[in-house]
């Protein structure tokens, strides 16, 4: 099939070559990097304390085994013979609705973890237990849930067709009436009120980081902030208060020049992660919510491969912006593949292996000889 496509089109092939390899490529990094840093997180117990990045890479890892395979299927003109029965359709279109609405909210509501941990801390520290994570968790699965069930029970609608082409197994494909009501709602709940939460939060983190860069000097980034001990301020008014380093640094030490770079770090860093949101998610909700609305009648295959790619490449950017900006994640995963490397390799003998290994003998019979307890090793 691919090589009579490329026969046939062939002012098209090289185009069409790159797409494929776009599109694999992205769900090979999808699936590796969420794989890398949810084994990470698993492994170092230290690390089990981020929960909703933990969560996060789940999802992920899931949009990148099962909806970015039938997307590329969907989306390559290589695969344009392929044709899919009802059920076949649906369940792709219940993934779709289900999966992006999961990352997403995951995503929402990771900012807004963030947004206490650094404007309310002591807020947070009271707060923010195990169960209320577990309890956000759960919340974005049974809405999750919601939102992928109403593409099963009575849309999408495809009449008395009984197959449908790869390429029109779409949300918009569909003849159902329910189709612009569930257009709305969908890039309502999903798109429109977490972008709006997104902003705000981030917003307001920047005011504090602001504030904080301007008044005490540099401070650590809130992606690094677990990685120290927490100090919070005493005053009740924990607007104005931010993860600090052991000791407070008063204005007067720090150049006003390095205080103005802190807080443009802060600000770029911020800006990429609402902008990466922004320009992933907006093109893929506006261009569903024109075509369902009826707005236009005719649609390019290659503009919805465009946009459903766009917003597909979110799922490989989450755990490079979520967790390795994490320095103790970035780390540990660090160390893991050098051990896997190391592990590898042949031991060389060192020209004093013996001498060690002499000194380490005595070591472990002096030790037996003090306790007569056998040793253990935990």
């Amino acid at each position: 099939m691919m090589l009579s496509h490329i026969m046939s089109n062939p002012q098209s092939r090289l185009r069409d070559v790159l797409g494929l390899v776009v599109m694999v490529t992205l769900n090979a990094v999808a699936l590796l990097a969420n794989s890398g840093v949810l084994a990470v997180m698993v492994k170092v117990p230290h690390l089990r304390k981020f929960s909703l990045v933990c969560h996060l890479c789940i999802v992920d890892l899931l949009c990148a085994a099962l909806l970015m395979p039938l997307g590329i299927i969907c989306g390559s003109p290589f695969f344009a013979g392929i044709v899919f029965s009802v059920l076949e359709c649906r369940m792709y279109i219940f993934l779709n609705a289900f999966l992006i609405s999961a990352s997403i909210f995951t995503v929402t509501v990771i900012s807004i973890e963030r947004y206490f941990y650094i404007v309310h801390p002591m807020r947070y520290e009271a707060k923010m237990t195990p169960w209320l994570s577990a309890a956000m968790m759960g919340f974005v699965w049974v809405a999750s849930t919601l939102l992928g069930l109403a593409t099963v029970f009575g849309w999408p609608s495809y009449g008395s067709r009984s197959s449908i082409a790869a390429t029109h197994c779409s949300l918009h494909w569909s003849h159902s009436g329910h189709r612009r009501s569930f257009a709305i709602l969908f890039c309502t709940v999903c798109f429109c009120v977490p972008a709006a939460i997104i902003i705000a939060v981030y917003g307001n983190v920047y005011k504090v980081a602001h504030m904080a860069a301007r008044e005490r000097g540099p401070i650590p980034s809130w992606t690094m902030a677990s990685s120290h001990p927490k100090h919070r301020s005493d005053s009740v008014n924990s607007q104005t208060t931010i993860i600090t380093t052991s000791t407070s640094v008063r204005r007067n030490q720090v150049p006003r020049r390095k205080r103005r770079l802190v807080g443009g770090k802060a600000a770029l860093t911020l800006a990429i992660i609402v902008g990466q949101f922004l320009l992933c998610w907006l093109p893929y909700f506006a261009f569903h919510l024109h075509l369902s609305l009826g707005f236009s009648h005719s649609t390019s295959e290659e503009a919805e491969g465009l946009v459903t790619w766009l917003a597909y490449s979110t799922f490989a950017v989450n755990p490079f912006f979520y967790g390795l900006l994490n320095r103790q994640i970035r780390e540990e995963l660090c160390k893991m593949l050098l051990c896997c490397r190391s592990a590898g390799r042949p031991v060389r003998p060192s020209a004093s292996g013996h001498k060690d290994a002499q000194t380490r003998s005595w070591r472990a019979g002096a030790l037996q000889s003090l306790d007569p307890s056998p040793i253990r090793h935990t």
